[in-house]
C-alpha cells in the first residue's frame, strides 16, 4: 500500500489581483522535489483571479426568498438536515437561517449554478464565502485544466522539477464501490458531475464514503482513484483556514458573518499548498 507525506505550506492570503504564479514559485522552491504532488486550492486561486461576488449588491427575488424561508430553515433545518446525518450546531443555524443575507445569496446561486445547486445548504454549484471577508463569495473556475498546466508549466521552467499539479475543491465526492460521483460542476475526468442537491442528500443520508474533489490535473496522466486520495489527504492537512463555513469564520472573528474584513483574514494562516510526496 503506497504511503504518503504531506507538505501545507503557508503563504500571504491571496487577494484579488495575487499574483499567483510567484506566490506558488517561492513557496515551493526550496521544498519540492521530481515526481512530487503540488495540490492547489481552488478557492485560493478564485480569489487571486478575482472570480468573487459581492452579494450586498444583489437584490433577491421571489424564489431566493422563498428557498430560505421555507426550504432552508424548514425542509432542511428538520427534515433533510437529520437525514443527512448533521450535527446539532449546523441543525440548529439551519433552523435560524439569516433571510436577509440568506436570499441574496440564493438569489446569486440560482443565477450562476441553477436550481439544483440553489437547494443545496451550502457551497451552491461550489459558490462559497468562507475565507472571504463582507459579503463576497468566491465562483468555481471554469478553466482549472487550463491553469493547472499553467503552473505546471511555470515550475518546469523556474524550478526545473517534474511535478504533477492538483486544483481540488473542499466540495465531496461520493463513492459507491468504484463509481465516483460529486454534486459540483466540472469534476475531473473519470468523476461523474450530476444532480445537485439528490447527489447530495443521496451521498449523505447512505454514508457513503466522500473525499475532496479534483478538478484537473497536469504534468502526467493520474488516474482518478488516486487523484481522490492525494486531494483529500492534501484537504486534511491544509485544515479549514479562517473557519469551515461562514459561520465558523464570523464566530472565530467575533463578528457578524458580514463583518469579517480583508486585514482579519490576513492575519490567520492560509495554507493554499499542499506538497504531498510518496514515501
Amino acid at each position: 500500500m503506497t504511503k504518503y507525506y504531506m507538505l501545507p505550506i503557508t503563504t500571504m492570503y491571496w487577494k484579488p489581483g495575487e499574483k499567483y504564479l510567484n506566490s506558488i514559485i517561492n513557496a515551493v522552491e526550496k521544498r519540492v522535489a521530481d515526481g512530487d504532488f503540488v495540490v492547489i486550492s481552488e478557492k485560493a486561486l478564485s480569489t487571486a483571479l478575482g472570480k468573487i461576488v459581492d452579494e450586498s449588491c444583489v437584490s433577491p427575488g421571489f424564489g431566493a426568498k422563498l428557498i430560505c424561508r421555507i426550504w432552508m430553515q424548514i425542509v432542511w433545518g428538520y427534515f433533510l438536515g437529520v437525514l443527512c446525518h448533521f450535527g446539532q450546531r449546523l441543525l440548529r443555524r439551519l433552523r435560524e437561517f439569516p433571510l436577509e443575507t440568506g436570499n441574496r445569496h440564493k438569489q446569486v446561486a440560482i443565477q450562476q449554478a441553477g436550481l439544483l445547486q440553489a437547494l443545496m445548504w451550502g457551497s451552491e454549484g461550489s459558490i462559497d464565502g468562507s475565507n472571504l471577508p463582507y459579503s463576497y463569495v468566491s465562483l468555481p473556475l471554469n478553466n482549472s485544466y487550463e491553469l493547472a498546466e499553467e503552473i505546471h508549466q511555470q515550475i518546469w521552467r523556474k524550478l526545473k522539477k517534474k511535478v504533477y499539479v492538483i486544483i481540488v475543491d473542499t466540495d465531496k465526492t461520493y463513492s459507491f464501490k468504484n463509481f465516483h460521483f460529486t454534486p459540483r460542476p466540472k469534476p475531473m475526468k473519470g468523476i461523474h458531475s450530476f444532480g445537485g442537491v439528490s447527489v447530495y442528500i443521496i451521498g449523505r443520508a447512505f454514508k457513503l464514503k466522500r473525499m475532496s474533489t479534483p478538478l484537473a490535473v497536469a504534468g502526467n496522466k493520474l488516474h482518478h482513484a488516486e487523484a481522490l486520495k492525494i486531494a483529500n489527504m492534501a484537504d486534511r492537512a491544509r485544515g479549514p483556514g479562517s473557519g469551515a463555513t461562514v459561520w465558523d469564520m464570523a464566530s472565530r472573528f467575533n463578528v457578524a458573518v458580514a463583518e469579517v474584513s480583508w486585514d482579519m483574514l490576513s492575519k490567520i494562516r492560509h495554507k493554499p499548498i499542499v506538497i504531498v510526496r510518496k514515501k
